[in-house]
């Protein structure tokens, strides 16, 4: 009996070296191997085994599996960030983050995504967009967004606007504009056109704000230039 024990004891290791792990992509695949787990923090994988990242999994909204890759909610995090710190990503994933820009663009080029945004006001009032169809490009590409198929629900659509255009940051002006940074103007990072329709990495601010219209956490459509919004999260999940 002790030279079995022995024996397996040797053996352990090669006997468990065949078992597959199993390491998700996005919040879809951590669903599929167990539809009862609740909304949270997670860990994905978006480009392979070396590339472990925290995510918050929305298991609820319009049928859950969404990968949320961005968050503001407190204003606990600033978001007026270099470059770098897009493309790398910054934040928490229990709180206020940016998943990072190449984290999005190596989840978005494998599999063809539908993208939410969901987002609250002050007074507690709830609306969302849709879009059928997101996806970012290379780094090579300026990250540039590609986004199509609104879906109203209730928030309108502020960006398309945005469709085609390169990511800018204040030390990476890629926008569209002429003479102005417009990151550096309205104080976020995003696919700024000439400015923006929508601007939800701007400075967190509470509600209506007259005196420094534009640089909040605005969604032209739902409440105009001059109001910051609660919350918004965007949040993106492989099409069926």
């Amino acid at each position: 009996m002790k030279l079995l024990s022995v024996v397996l004891l040797v053996l352990a290791p090669v006997l468990t070296s065949c078992t597959k792990i199993v390491r998700p992509v996005d919040c879809s695949d951590i669903y599929q191997q167990d539809k009862t787990r609740p909304s949270g923090v997670y860990t994905i994988y978006p480009i392979g085994s070396t590339s472990a990242v925290q995510v918050y999994c929305d298991m609820q909204s319009e049928g859950g599996q969404w990968t949320v890759f961005q968050r503001r909610m407190d204003g606990s995090v600033n978001f007026y960030r270099p470059w770098d710190q897009y493309k790398m990503g910054f934040g928490i994933a229990a709180g206020e983050y940016w998943l990072g820009l190449e984290n999005i663009h190596q989840l978005t080029r494998q599999r063809k995504y539908e993208l939410l945004v969901d987002m609250e006001d002050f007074d507690g009032n709830k609306v969302f967009a849709r879009y059928s169809s997101f996806s970012v490009e290379s780094e090579c590409d300026g990250y540039a967004l590609h986004v199509s198929g609104f879906k109203n629900g209730g928030a309108g659509d502020s960006l398309t606007y945005h469709n085609k255009k390169k990511f800018s940051t204040f030390d990476k002006d890629q926008d569209t504009h002429s003479t102005d940074n417009c990151a550096r103007k309205y104080l976020g990072g995003f696919w700024y056109q000439s400015c923006h329709q929508a601007n939800p990495n701007g400075v967190y601010l509470w509600g209506a704000e007259k005196k420094h219209s534009g640089i909040g956490v605005n969604w032209l459509h739902y409440k105009g230039h001059n109001y910051s919004l609660k919350s918004i999260s965007m949040k993106i999940r492989p099409v069926k």
